[in-house]
């Protein structure tokens, strides 16, 4: 009788699987659909596709490399674009501590070829998040700014129709310049199309990163963008400080409750956790005559809601319409979808004393808001951008500032960082405190009062 070698299970199982042919996965596309699609037949949206030797080359390499790490990137807040986020690095220059990121950006794009590659490149992470800029490169390919609107219509369908909840960040295109074919007047109408684009839609936050940029003939200045497109250090270091308070606000960043305990004396005016001791009081004739006058006669101008009777919102973190949050210390003045709408929230008590107001604020690029002293209102604002206090040499754009107001004998004396903003401000007798929301995102904390003998 012969015996029979009997081989190891597991050898046997091995030889079987070197057999069988490997079998593509789902998260890795083919090469074919990671190249330039030859033609433009049946391809979404319109405008430029480049179809140049470099950038074809470059637009493989790297959505191969994004199609092996599907995985590890999924859930990740993506930044989207062209050069201008390619360069940033695969890590954002670290700018977002503790944020998982993805940089989907590739050299050369434009809003066409994001189109394209929208659902294997980005929807395919399910991502948290989407901070898209997108545009420049179609300008200098010749396309007419609707035409890039449009796109960016067709963009932004995708993204809500993949997640109605997941935030969208768009930023405005930044400034160039002529030499570069992206003319000032060019990039400024396309960024009215972004904001029309945008306007009434909850999901999408405008950033108004062109006026942060721009020097006074609306283009690129040297020192941020040395070869008049892409953003150096500096260039880089404003754009993330722009858009950290917005994903603060978003919940990516900033995530724990501040532990603040006011100087001796003081009282919290807002204790950062809910809105309790604020809310709305009935809009005044005055006011609402002010703003039929201003809809009348300006189609752009601000949504200026009426209030018919007071309400607080003691216990709640936002108001009833979201325009005001209480989150992990900070009190935040939305951004507004209508792109401008202006709204107060003032304190449910008044102050007929003497008192000493500290608060911090913190503003978009161009936000605009106002801290109301018994009514009168000293404005607040990203101040070098916005004004009127455009000369202050101690304002830190983008980061926290204090102001102190210094209230006594019905005038106020109003400093920012310990610079002059009002030096002798009329004041009513009595009044509340209240605070502004007009265009852009305000952030208030550790607003406290001690009233004096």
């Amino acid at each position: 009788m012969k015996l029979i070698t009997r081989l190891p299970i597991a050898l046997v199982l091995g030889l079987l699987l070197l057999a069988v042919p490997a079998q593509p996965t789902l998260s890795q596309p083919a090469a074919s659909q990671l190249a330039i699609p030859e033609t433009d037949d049946g391809l979404p949206g319109s405008g430029p596709i480049r179809r140049y030797d470099w950038f074809r080359k470059l637009w493989s390499e790297r959505r191969s490399t994004w199609a092996q790490r599907v995985e590890r990137d999924r859930h990740a807040l993506v930044f989207l674009g062209d050069s201008i986020t390619q360069g940033w690095g695969d890590d954002m220059g670290n700018s977002f501590p503790g944020v998982k990121v993805a940089n989907r950006g590739i050299s050369g794009d434009t809003t066409r070829g994001v189109l394209i590659r929208l659902e294997q490149d980005v929807l395919a992470l399910q991502p948290s998040g989407v901070v898209l800029l997108i545009g420049t490169n179609d300008l200098e390919e010749g396309a007419e700014p609707e035409t890039i609107a449009a796109n960016l219509k067709l963009i932004l369908a995708k993204l809500k129709a993949h997640n109605a909840k997941m935030p969208v960040v768009l930023c405005q295109v930044f400034p160039s310049a002529e030499s570069k074919q992206r003319p000032a007047d060019q990039i400024k109408r396309l960024n009215q199309l972004y904001a029309a684009a945008v306007k009434g839609d909850a999901q999408v936050t405008l950033i108004e990163t062109w006026l942060l940029f721009a020097n006074s003939q609306g283009d690129a200045r040297p020192e941020e963008f040395p070869d008049l497109l892409h953003p150096n250090q500096a260039g880089y270091a404003k754009w993330a400080a722009a858009l950290r308070p917005i994903l603060a606000t978003l919940g990516f960043l900033e995530t724990e409750p501040e532990d603040f305990t006011p100087e001796p004396g003081f009282v919290r005016l807002f204790n950062g956790r809910d809105l309790t001791g604020w809310g709305y009081r009935p809009t005044s004739e005055s006011d609402i005559q002010t703003a039929k006058n201003w809809q009348a006669r300006d189609p752009n101008a601000a949504a200026w809601p009426v209030v018919t009777r007071a309400v607080n919102f003691d216990g709640k973190t936002a108001s009833d319409d979201g325009r005001y949050v209480a989150k992990n210390g900070r009190l935040i003045v939305t951004t507004p979808p209508e792109g401008r709408r202006i709204q107060t929230l003032w304190t449910t008590r008044e102050f007929p004393k003497d008192f000493i107001l500290k608060l911090e604020f913190r503003a978009t690029p161009n936000a605009d808001s106002g801290v109301f002293i018994r009514q009168p209102q000293l404005q607040c604002r990203d101040y070098l951008l916005a004004g009127p206090y455009k000369q202050l040499k101690q304002y830190k754009p983008q980061e926290w500032n204090e102001i102190v107001v210094t209230v006594k004998g019905g005038e106020a004396h109003a400093t920012c960082n310990g610079e002059v903003l009002e030096a002798a401000m009329k004041l009513p007798e009595t009044g509340p405190i209240g605070l502004e929301g007009d265009r852009g995102q305000m952030e208030y904390r550790r607003i406290r009062v001690r009233e004096l003998p």
